[in-house]
Order: C-alpha cells, then structure tokens, then sequence
C-alpha cells in the first residue's frame, strides 16, 4: 500500500512563489484544531496546542501503522489562523488580543472514531495539558490567495502587505481569518531561512 503525502498530492497549496502572490482554490481539509489567544512567543497555551497537535497526529499514524488495513501518511506541517476582535491589534502589536486556531490538516479517512482512538492512546501514555481542547473539524476556506514569506515571523508584515495589494488588484476582498502554513521549524531554522506560506481567504469585493 502506498505511502500518503497530501504536501504532494495538495501541491498547489504547500508550494508557493515568494516574488509574486497567486490564487487557489482550496478544497475542504480534514483537521486537528485547537483554538487560543495570545502572544504566540510567550504563551505556555500556545505551545501546549502545538505539544497536543503533533503528540496526537503522531499517536494516531503509529496505530493505525501498526493496526493494518489503513494506507500510512506523513504528518502534515503546523498551520495557523489569526484574528482579533481589533484589527489594529496587529498592526500595534498587542500581542496579548491575538486569537487563534492551530491546526494539522489529516487525511480523508481519518474520521470522529480514529480521531477519538488517537486521543485516547495519548492521554493513556501522556495526557499533554491542551488535550482537552483538541477537536476533529473540517477546514473550509475555497478561494485564497497567497505567497511564500521567507524570514522571521516578525518581519511579515511587507509581504502582507503585497498579498492585500493583489487582493485589491484582482478585486478580492477578505473571507476569513488570515493564515500561515510553517514550512520550517523554527528551532531547527535560522530566522532568515524560515519559509511560512502567507494565505487569506478572499471573496469579490463587488
């Protein structure tokens, strides 16, 4: 049985040009989530979500691996979607009003038994404080644009920038929350190396 790599077989989604902004349709996506608020670099919240996200997504592929009958997968890479009630929040950099959804896209097949499954085995062995909060859902975005932002997180913010003008040139407005898919890992990368794909939901603005 092969192996499923939905980064390939999603490619239009997980590749992204960093010189100009591009429109895809996004399909309905199968995901962990777990929902937050807060500054991302000092919330114990945030990087409990991060800990239960991959402690599940990974429980749950070595059972199924070594249960049989299911195809094996790579775990997909982190993806965030972020808000707030203030959009100047962002802009003024209050951190502390940031709301988000974390997120580990799965594969089709992975449903409420198998997710439930998955959750279990890991309380059972481990029991990461955000547990809890984890829910199965199913990501809904449809048209987007977007463009690969290589560099630190903090240093974002022009190449929103360029993705909000193309928006504007190609008559979109926003759809939803905006959202990044980390491509790196930032304790491995060094922050100018770091490649996060910079998304937004979008809708005709007439």
């Amino acid at each position: 049985m092969s192996k499923i790599d939905l980064k390939k077989e999603l490619k239009q989604l997980y590749t992204a040009s960093a010189k100009e902004p591009a429109i895809v349709d996004v399909p309905d996506l199968v995901c962990f989530m777990i929902d937050g608020q807060g500054d991302p670099n000092t919330s114990a919240e945030f990087q409990q979500a991060i800990e239960a996200l991959y402690g599940t997504s990974y429980t749950l592929k070595f059972m199924l691996k070594k249960r049989g009958g299911f195809p094996d997968y790579t775990v997909m890479p982190l993806e965030g979607l972020w808000w707030a009630d203030d959009l100047a929040a962002f802009a003024e950099l209050r951190k502390d009003e940031w709301k988000w959804t974390l997120l580990i896209v799965q594969p089709d097949f992975v449903a409420r038994e198998l997710f439930e499954q998955g959750v279990a085995e890991l309380s059972r062995k481990k029991s990461p404080p955000a547990l809890p909060k984890l829910r199965l859902d199913v990501l809904r975005e449809g048209r987007s644009v977007q463009i690969m932002h290589v560099g630190p997180y903090s240093a974002e913010k022009s190449t929103i920038e360029r993705l909000h003008a193309f928006m504007q040139e190609n008559g979109c407005t926003f759809n939803g929350p905006h959202h990044e898919v980390y491509m790196g890992d930032p304790r491995r990368t060094a922050p100018e190396k770091l490649k996060t794909i910079l998304r937004q939901p979008v809708k005709p603005s007439r």
